[in-house]
C-alpha cells in the first residue's frame, strides 16, 4: 500500500492571504474605531468610519494582493519562457546544468547525468522550473485566489469590532471595542497555526502583542487630536 503523508504546503497561498486580510481588517478597523472614538466623535461617526474602512479596505486588499501576486505571476512567466528557450536552443547545456544541480544535492554523477536525462526527457520544463527555479504547482502564484481570500477574510475581520462597536454603549466602546478585538485576533492567531501546522500559543501571542501596538497608538493619536482641538 502507498505510504500517506498529510502535508500542509498546499494551503501557504490561501491560507497566508487569509490570514492576512482577517488580521487586517480586525486590526485596522479596531484601531479606526478606538481612534475616532478616542477623540470624542459621535457614536454614529465612529460606525461610519468603521463602515467607510470595511469598504475601502476590503477593496485595497484586494487590489493591492492582486497586483503583487499577480507581479510574482509575471515574474515566474517570464522565467520558464526563458528557460524553455534555453532549452530549444542548447539542451545539452540545459542537461549539463540539471546534472550539476543534483551533484551539489548529493548525487554522484553518474546516477546525476541519469537521472537528468530522463527527467527532462519527460518534462524538461518542469524539472528545470522545479529544481533550477524553484517554481512548484504548490506554492505557484495565484492572483485572484489571493485576491478573494484577502478581500473577503478582511471583510469579515473588519466586521468583528464594526459589530461590538455598533452594540456597545458610548461610553464604553473602547473598551469593548478592544477587548473584543483581542479576543478575534487571539483566536485568529490560534486557528491559522493549527490549520498551518504551528505553535497556536505562539501564534496567539503574536497577534494580540501587534494588535494591542496598534490599537494604543492610534487610540493615544485620537486623544491628542480632540485635545489639540
Amino acid at each position: 500500500m502507498r505510504h500517506r503523508e498529510r502535508h500542509r504546503t498546499d494551503r501557504m497561498g490561501w491560507l497566508r492571504a487569509a490570514v492576512l486580510g482577517a488580521n487586517d481588517g480586525i486590526v485596522s478597523t479596531a484601531s479606526l474605531l478606538v481612534g475616532v472614538a478616542a477623540a470624542d466623535a459621535t457614536h454614529s461617526v465612529v460606525l461610519l468610519t468603521g463602515v467607510a474602512g470595511l469598504v475601502a479596505g476590503a477593496m485595497s486588499m484586494a487590489a493591492g494582493e492582486y497586483v503583487s501576486v499577480h507581479s510574482q505571476a509575471d515574474i515566474e512567466n517570464a522565467e520558464l519562457d526563458r528557460e524553455r528557450a534555453e532549452i530549444a536552443a542548447d539542451g545539452e547545456a540545459e542537461h549539463r546544468e540539471l546534472t550539476e544541480i543534483y551533484v551539489g544535492r548529493g548525487l554522484d554523477r553518474a546516477l546525476a547525468r541519469q537521472v537528468a536525462e530522463q527527467l527532462m526527457a519527460h518534462d524538461a520544463i518542469g524539472a528545470h522550473a522545479r529544481d533550477e527555479l524553484g517554481i512548484t504547482e504548490v506554492l505557484s502564484a495565484r492572483p485572484i485566489q489571493a485576491a478573494l481570500a484577502s478581500s473577503a477574510s478582511f471583510a469579515i475581520g473588519a466586521a468583528l469590532p464594526l459589530l461590538v462597536a455598533a452594540m456597545a454603549p458610548p461610553v464604553s466602546l473602547i473598551a469593548l471595542v478592544g477587548t473584543g478585538s483581542l479576543i478575534f485576533l487571539a483566536l485568529l492567531g490560534a486557528v491559522a497555526a493549527r490549520i498551518g501546522g504551528a505553535n497556536a500559543l505562539a501564534g496567539t501571542l503574536r497577534m494580540t502583542f501587534w494588535g494591542t501596538l496598534a490599537m494604543g497608538v492610534t487610540a493615544g493619536a485620537g486623544a491628542l487630536f480632540r485635545v489639540a482641538m
